[in-house]
This record gives structure tokens, C-alpha cells and sequence, in this order.
């Protein structure tokens, strides 16, 4: 029906005004009075009482560079109709960094339940290319519901984006064919944006970006990271060039000149090791809490390769016992290199390297110390690889341990920490960003824990496994990495990779002194029942796990790409039960927060000084006992330039950043439901219970072991 009032002509329906249009009269409620009178309405009083208003608070980032002057354009999409495209545009300056403004989109009716936006932006005259960061969208809709729509990206110009708000749904909850379209269409393009790379048969698969220019802008460093990075990269080569030390390829002369070193960068741990890295007991402290607290066995047999005997280590064991008893006690550990024997070294200026696949027996004596009290650096024992005793020349002993560690460390970079926690971590991200929607809420838990890790890897492999990086520049050098790593894959377990198991499986419950297990236990605990609250909060029985389809893709995603279809590995392929679901994704956050922190902080801390174990070695390892000097000893350590070089590596590697995101801390409100809000607090609040635990008991050691206070383990891998 169509009429003039006030010079302006309307046209009813579904019970809407619409100026200027022609429809079919189709009533409703709204509109029960007669109009007998035209005069009494004008346009914007019909306007007013029959369009539907929705209130938008759009809230931008509060990052370096989030805000912009481009145009935003929104679309609602509800149960029954959808919004025209509408500027976002109010009298000021919108789009403001760390700013919330409220706008108003109009529509003809009700839009029924909410169900998704589409924003875009579309630039403001010439200006070059402004990215928006958009941190949220909520909308008060007309009947009073406030729907939140987290988007927590970039948006660049030209670009759509289309956020879902609400609960979090699976995919066998979805009844709405245009909800359904839309999780369909997101999924397809995920796993066009994020794509499969294989670089090597036997190594986990990695995403397909080469640089971090190709990466999208929600998964790259904020430009405020960025920033800090190079600042300090720059502040750290110029510090060590003012020493005059970097680049030089003179030997050591003296162990009190590689203390210059410290004198740009030292920490209370790393002065502590300078003065303390020959005694025995540090030795044994160290393989329990330093960077590598992934290799002790408790003994109970020694290895045929292995022939200690009473008469070596009586000595070093309490009076009136013998090596057998004390095993019996669970007090004998051993740590057993064999992963890398047969490995050849690098060439260095034409010379190869040598790397030693040694074993290392260990007794925890009656002051509840773990010391070292046999070595033997290679495998096969023969006249030419001697046992080293600590009753040898004091020489010969600290070689032993210097050759051990180093092997340790080279094992514990590209092993324990490359690949058990950059690697894995990348597998989980991409297999994350390709088999879950937004909505989906694992993919709500689980994506602050993969922040920034694709950005970090890429800078990973090239800045350390490129020419002149520091583990390309180690004693294996990149080939011989390579192959570690491509066997380390070969024996991983899904037990390896589970804290309780792994604990369990090597002997160690009852070891005195072991803090990394202590917290770290604690942690697993903490994690897994934050992750058990919220998976059966949408999973409230095994057939629902069954029955997600993109649960399973997702973790045969893992399966495939990440242990390559190792069934021997014990990983799961697919999910059948709730439980099963809560220990992987246990596994996961733990492995990307937890472990990484203590295979990762702690290098500074430690390997700064070279003579407490050096990824280079230039010498090879003594075979007679009693001919070794101090100058030996630094014969055999990297010259200045490349100690330099590995010293400047863990500082940037162990360093601390503004831009840290702790354990627990999600500022991203990936959850709307009140439920979830506290469970996140609840664990939150677990955490800092743990924080002043470890806090108080490191207050009381002679050396701290701080790497797993909950304050400063960052929520994913971004270093």
C-alpha cells in the first residue's frame, strides 16, 4: 500500500515503513492504528516508529598502530534478514586506538536472533594502506540482548570479515542453514590461507609461509614486538663490538677475559655459574634445573656399553656400599647420549669437528646431592675412550664434564627445545587454524596459546639455522642437527610428551632437589583441570567427541603432520572419549607454555658461559688420562668471535619483552559465557596461589630454580 504524506510517499511492509518503495500491504501488530489522517505523519516519524535499532560497540586495539581513518562498513545477518551496509561514522575520531564507540544501525524490523557481521574496510581517499586492528564488536540488539562478536585481528584495506558472536558451538550444534554456509565457507578458507609444508620426509611438517611477509597480519609480531626485538638485537652485537669481541677469531687466553662478556649482560644465575661451574654438585643440579631436564634415567642395570665397576666409583659412594646396593636404593642415575652417536661433526676450516655420544653416571650421596661420579664420552669403551673419574686430573675431569655438556646442549637445542616445542607447537597452531572455526571452542582455547609462533619459527630457521646462525655455526652444524632431530622423531611418545608419564617412566618421583618437576607437575595438574572444566562444559559425554567431525580432523591433522603417522608413537588419531580429549589438549598447552619456558629461559642463565658447556667445540675429546692443562681447556673452547656469536644467540633467546602474554592470561575475550569467565579466573587464581609458593621456597635457595613461576611463563611460543 502505498500513500503521501508530507510530500513524501511510503510504502508498507511486513509492518515496515519504507519511503519511496512499492510492496504489498502485509500488516502486523505494530501497525494496529488507522490512518485517517496523512497530515499528522511525516517521514521521519514514520522512520522512527518502525525501524529496528541495533547499538554497536566497536572496540579497537590498544597496540601500537591499531586505530585507522578508513571507512568500516557492517553488515548484520540475523534469523530473518539482514541490515543494509552501513558506515560506522560518528561526529570525531573514530576507529581510535584502545577506543570503544558506540554506533547505530538501523533496520526495518527485527532481525530475529543475531547471527554473524560482516565488516569491511574501504580506504578514505588517496591514503595509503591504514590497517584497523579490531579487537570486538558487541551488539545490543532491540530486544535488549548484548551479543559479543570477538574479532581480535587486522583488517586491511578491501578486506571482509565475517565474525560469529554468541556461545561457542560445534559443528553437530549448528541448525541454521546460514550458520552452517558460513562455517563451511570460513573452513575452506582457512585451509586455503594456512597450507601444509613438507621440507624434509622425517621431520614434523611445517606452514607453508617462507617469509613473515606472506604471513597474515593476526598471527605476525605487533609492531610494538617487532620494534623490541631488533632494538635489542642492535644494543646487543653494538655492546659486544664496543668490547671489541665480536667478530674476533683469536683463542681464549685467560678464563678471566671471557668474564668481559658478562659485563654487558649479567644476571645473578649467570655470575653464579661463572664462579661455581666446576664443582660437581652444580654439575648434578644442573641436569636436573638447568635448560635440559629431559635426559636423567633413575639406573637399575648398567648398560653392557657402560663397564663401570665398584673399585672406579667406591671412592665417591658412601662407605660400606657398593654400586649395586645404592642402585637397589634408587640412588644411581644415568644419562645416556647413544641418540647422537655416529652423527659426524661439521667441517670447520677444514678440519671436522668432533661430537661425543657420551653416558654419565650419577649417585645421589648422603647430603641429598646428585654428583657426577663416572664419564665415558663415546659409546664403544675401548684403551682410546677412557672412564673419566672426579679422581682424575682435575683437567681431564672438567674436560669430561665440558665434552658431556656440550653434547647435552646440542641435544637439548635441537631436540628438547627446536623441535619438542617450536616444532609441535607449529603443527598445533596450523592444524588449529585450519580444522576449527572461530566459533568452535577449542579453537577459543587454544588460540592464545599459539600466539606469534608461526612469526618466531620462520625467524627461527633462518636467523638460526642459516648461515652464520648460531646452531648452524654448532659442532653438527645444520646436516647433523638434522639427522638428531629426524631420530629423536623416530622414538618420541605420546608418554614422552605427558609430564606424569614421562616422570613416571624415567624414575624420578623420589629424586631429591628436582624443582623442574616439582613445578612443573604442579602446572600439568593446574592446566589439566582448567582444561577438563571447559571441554565438558560443551562435551558432556564421549559421543559428542565422536560425533565433531572437525575434533577429528583436527587431531588426525596432528597425527599426520606432526609424529607422520607413527602408530609406534602412541599419539592418538582420532578422539573417542571426553578423557582422551582433556589430556591431549593438556599436552598441548602445556608443551607451548609450560616446557618451552624451561628449555628456554634459563640460556642466558647458563650457557653464557662457555666453560659450563658450549654448543662449538674446536678439539677433539682427550683419550689418555693425565696430559691435559688449562690450556688445553681453552684450546678446545669456540674463539672470542664465536663465543660471541652463541652468547649474543641465548641472550636474545632468554631475554624478557614488554609484549609478554603470561600463563593463564587471556586478554583476548575469545569466551562469552559467564561459566567460562570463571573458569579462566579460577585457574587464574590457582596460578597465582603456585606463584607465591615458588616464590617464597626460591627465597630460600642457594640457587632459585624460577623459570616455572607462573608470573613469567608467556602463554605461547614467541621466542
Amino acid at each position: 500500500m502505498v500513500f503521501k504524506a508530507d510530500n513524501a510517499s511510503f510504502t508498507f511492509f511486513h509492518g515496515v515503513v519504507y519511503p519511496g518503495q512499492r510492496c504489498s500491504l502485509i500488516l502486523n501488530s505494530v501497525w494496529r492504528r488507522e490512518v485517517c489522517c496523512c497530515c499528522c505523519y511525516n517521514e521521519d516519524s514514520f522512520l522512527n516508529e518502525t525501524m529496528a535499532e541495533y547499538k554497536l560497540q566497536v572496540t579497537t586495539g590498544d597496540m601500537k598502530h591499531a586505530g585507522t581513518i578508513d571507512n568500516i562498513y557492517v553488515i548484520l545477518f540475523g534469523a530473518e534478514g539482514q541490515s543494509e551496509r552501513t558506515e560506522l561514522d560518528n561526529s570525531g575520531i573514530d576507529f581510535k586506538t584502545g577506543m570503544t564507540r558506540t554506533y547505530t544501525v538501523k533496520t526495518g524490523s527485527s532481525l530475529g536472533k543475531l547471527l554473524f557481521i560482516k565488516a569491511e574496510k574501504d580506504p578514505l581517499l588517496n591514503f595509503p594502506e591504514d590497517e584497523w586492528y579490531c579487537s570486538k564488536i558487541v551488539v545490543i540488539t532491540p530486544e535488549g540482548n548484548n551479543v559479543v562478536f570477538p574479532c581480535y585481528r587486522w583488517i586491511s584495506r578491501g578486506e571482509l570479515v565475517e565474525l560469529r558472536g554468541g556461545k561457542a558451538m560445534m559443528v553437530f550444534e549448528e541448525e541454521h542453514s546460514l550458520l552452517i554456509d558460513h562455517r563451511k565457507r570460513e573452513l575452506e578458507l582457512k585451509k586455503s590461507s594456512y597450507q601444509w609444508e613438507i621440507t624434509d620426509e622425517k621431520l614434523p611438517h611445517s606452514s607453508h609461509f617462507k617469509d613473515i611477509s606472506e604471513l597474515p597480519a593476526e598471527i605476525c609480531y605487533s609492531l610494538s614486538k617487532s620494534e623490541e626485538v631488533q632494538y635489542k638485537k642492535r644494543k646487543i652485537y653494538s655492546e659486544l663490538r664496543f668490547e671489541g669481541l665480536a667478530g674476533s677469531h683469536k683463542k681464549w687466553k685467560d678464563i678471566n677475559d671471557m668474564k668481559k662478556i658478562l659485563q654487558s649482560k649479567k644476571t645473578t644465575l649467570s655470575e653464579y655459574v661463572s664462579e661455581h661451574w666446576k664443582e660437581d654438585d652444580f654439575f648434578g643440579f644442573q641436569i636436573l634445573n638447568a635448560t635440559n631436564p629431559n635426559v636423567i634415567n633413575r639406573c637399575s642395570k648398567l648398560p653392557p656399553t657402560f663397564p663401570v665397576t665398584d673399585e672406579m666409583v667406591k671412592p665417591f659412594l658412601e662407605p660400606g656400599t657398593t654400586l649395586k646396593k645404592e642402585m637397589e636404593k634408587g640412588n644411581i642415575f644415568l644419562c645416556d647420549q647413544k641418540i647422537m652417536d655416529g652423527i659426524p661433526g661439521r667441517i670447520k676450516d677444514g678440519n671436522s669437528l668432533h661430537v661425543t655420544a657420551g653416558l654419565c653416571l650419577f649417585y645421589v650421596n648422603p647430603e641429598r646431592k646428585l654428583i657426577p661420579i663416572a664419564i665415558q664420552l663415546h659409546q664403544q669403551p675401548s684403551e682410546q675412550n677412557p672412564i673419566f673419574l672426579p679422581s682424575d686430573l682435575e683437567t681431564d675431569w672438567l674436560l669430561a664434564k665440558l665434552f658431556f655438556k656440550s653434547s647435552d646442549q646440542i641435544e637439548q637445542q635441537a631436540v628438547h627445545h627446536l623441535m619438542n616445542t617450536h616444532y609441535l607447537a607449529e603443527v598445533f597452531a596450523v592444524a588449529t587454524l585450519r580444522c576449527f572455526p572461530t566459533i568452535h571452542p577449542l579453537y577459543k582455547l587454544l588460540i592464545p596459546h599459539f600466539r606469534y609462533t608461526l612469526h618466531i619459527n620462520i625467524v627461527g630457521r633462518k636467523t638460526l639455522l642459516g648461515p652464520g646462525g648460531a646452531l648452524s655455526e654448532s659442532s653438527l652444524g645444520v646436516e647433523g642437527l638434522t639427522e638428531l632431530m629426524r631420530r629423536a622423531l623416530s622414538q618420541m611418545t605420546y608418554g614422552s610428551l605427558c609430564l606424569p608419564e614421562n616422570i613416571a617412566a624415567r624414575g624420578l618421583e623420589s629424586i631429591p632437589n628436582f624443582y623442574y618437576r616439582d613445578d612443573a607437575l604442579k602446572l600439568w595438574n593446574h592446566i589439566s583441570n582448567f582444561v577438563r572444566s571447559v571441554v565438558e562444559y560443551y562435551y558432556n559425554s564421549d559421543s559428542n567427541v565422536c560425533k565433531d567431525t572437525e575434533l577429528q580432523d583436527w587431531i588426525s591433522e596432528i597425527f599426520t603432520h606432526g609424529v607422520l603417522r607413527n602408530k609406534q608413537s602412541g599419539f592418538p588419531s582420532c578422539f573417542n572419549t571426553v578423557d582422551e580429549v582433556v589430556k591431549f589438549i593438556t599436552m598441548v598447552i602445556f608443551r607451548v607454555s609450560v616446557q618451552h619456558a624451561a628449555v628456554n629461559d634459563g640460556q642466558f642463565d647458563y650457557n653464557s658461559w662457555m666453560l659450563n658447556g658450549s654448543l662449538l667445540l674446536c678439539k677433539p675429546p682427550l683419550t689418555t688420562k693425565g696430559e691435559s692443562s688449562m690450556q688445553t681447556l681453552l684450546e678446545v673452547l669456540p674463539d672470542v668471535g664465536d663465543t660471541i656469536k652463541l652468547v649474543s644467540a641465548v641472550w636474545i633467546l632468554s631475554d624478557k619483552y614488554t609484549d609478554v602474554v603470561p600463563l593463564g592470561t587471556y586478554p583476548e575475550e575469545h569466551f562469552d559465557e559467564p561459566a567460562l569467565k570463571q573458569m579462566i579466573k579460577e585457574f587464574q587464581a590457582e596460578l597465582s596461589y603456585l606463584s607465591e609458593e615458588i616464590t617464597l621456597r626460591n627465597s630460600q635457595l642457594e640457587v632459585p630454580y624460577p623459570y616455572l613461576n607462573p608470573a613469567v611463563i608467556e602463554n605461547s611460543v614467541t621466542i
